[in-house]
């Protein structure tokens, strides 16, 4: 989970946000004087509230500091310690904390001892590698190792044996055991957790070759409200379905669904063979864009897409289709989309136009000073008729950053987090 901050994403990032608060207006207004502000290390009380920096099992240290616009966090555990980039992420992070020690207390009881004793007494070639090197035998790490279980009697030979279709079947059934763990604890099956996906992957195995049901092995601790977490509706609607199908059903249902939406066949088959995407990413951007009841220039969106390259930017794009669906659910539908440069703008009927901006605190910082916003030039050259700009934040934006908006003509919009639904 961790990532260099100076990385090609965060990078990206700060280009995007300085295009986007470049002083140059749609006015004739004056440029500001160039009072810049630079990332600081800050306490990790000036972040987070108080329930998130510490918990049963882990603690946020105390100092905190932002690369490209992100909050980068250092997290000690009883697991040793995790590196991640983003508010959202480490809320991901904690609630995988919280099921690495359910799945672990699993692991002393009776019914999971007797599980294994009976799993290892089944001659099946992939139950030793399982024990030995579980994270890369079971789908769930992205980088491609997600196709594993897309067609399993394939990968195995032209002409089966019994003995073949036997280890088949057993693998399909841990996989398919593997994802009902992960539903029930409310936590995504594709995480690239290492710790996470070892103590799902034990679990799974278990209780697939040790005759033990997942509801029987997870009795003890339960569910997500055991975690101290719940799922909201969407979230949990889009957790069952992720975790109910395989890869390879849900890349054919993302795709039928794409098509009804009207993106053309080549751009839907290359942006869901981007593995730099999970299949639960790539379900929930189509999902959210399904919600937008087709809104014009929606190719635009996914062509951009496109372009992911790591874990955090293929994060930031799940996170603009989140902001965009709840906007059309709870605000207004939105009836076009359209990308100008590296800034996504989302026309609603309401006549605002909706830029969703899913960083942690923007900062008006020289380097942001020194761009020329093309993409708000030739966004109001080809809408001259539109007037009403938001700028939505997951986070929130400096003083600095919203007078300077304020003057474009922009509302900011903080904590988006707090107003709509994401997954996870």
């Amino acid at each position: 989970m961790s990532r260099n901050p100076y990385s090609m994403w965060a990078k990206g990032i700060l280009l995007l946000v300085a295009a986007l608060l470049a002083p140059c207006s749609f006015s004739n207004a004056a440029p500001p004087p160039p009072a810049f502000e630079v990332p600081t290390v800050q306490n990790v009380s000036e972040v987070l509230p108080r329930d998130l920096i510490a918990g049963p099992h882990y603690r946020v240290r105390d100092k905190v500091v932002s690369y490209g616009y992100m909050h980068n966090f250092l997290v000690d555990s009883d697991w040793g310690t995790f590196e991640v980039t983003g508010d959202l992420a480490l809320r991901k992070l904690i609630r995988e904390i919280g099921a690495i020690a359910a799945l672990q207390e699993v692991k002393k009881g009776q019914a999971y001892i007797d599980g294994v004793k009976k799993a290892a007494s089944k001659p099946v070639e992939f139950g030793v590698n399982l024990i030995t090197d579980p994270v890369d035998t079971i789908s769930g790490v992205p980088k491609g190792v997600a196709a594993l279980f897309q067609n399993v009697k394939t990968g195995l030979t032209t002409k089966p044996d019994k003995n073949e279709d036997s280890k088949a079947e057993q693998m399909l059934a841990v996989a398919a055991n593997k994802r009902e763990l992960a539903r029930q604890l409310g936590i995504d099956v594709y995480s690239s957790n290492k710790v996470l996906q070892k103590e799902l992957n034990s679990l799974a195995w278990a209780t697939s070759l040790g005759s033990l049901t997942v509801s029987a092995a997870l009795m003890p601790v339960g569910g997500p409200a055991v975690l101290g977490v719940s799922l909201s509706r969407t979230a949990q609607k889009l957790n069952d379905m992720v975790n109910e199908f395989p890869p390879q059903k849900l890349r054919q249902i993302n795709q039928e669904k794409l098509l009804a939406m009207g993106i053309p066949q080549d751009l839907a088959t290359r942006f869901l063979e981007v593995q730099i995407y999970t299949p639960t990413q790539h379900t929930i951007i189509v999902s959210s864009l399904e919600t937008l009841s087709k809104p014009k220039g929606l190719d635009s969106f996914l062509r951009y897409a496109l372009s992911a390259d790591s874990e955090e930017s293929a994060t930031f794009f799940v996170h603009i289709a989140e902001m965009m669906r709840g906007y059309n659910m709870k605000v207004a539908p939105i009836d076009e989309v359209s990308v100008y440069g590296p800034i996504v703008f989302a026309k609603a009927t309401n006549g605002v136009v909706m830029i969703p901006l899913p960083i942690d605190h923007a900062i008006w910082t020289e380097r942001a000073s020194q761009r020329v916003p093309d993409a708000f030039i030739s966004f109001k050259g080809m809408h001259p008729g539109l007037k009403n700009y938001e700028l939505w934040y997951t986070g929130t934006a400096s003083k600095v950053v919203q007078e300077r908006s304020r003057k474009l003509g922009i509302k900011t919009v903080e904590n988006a987090t707090s107003k709509f639904e994401f997954t996870y």
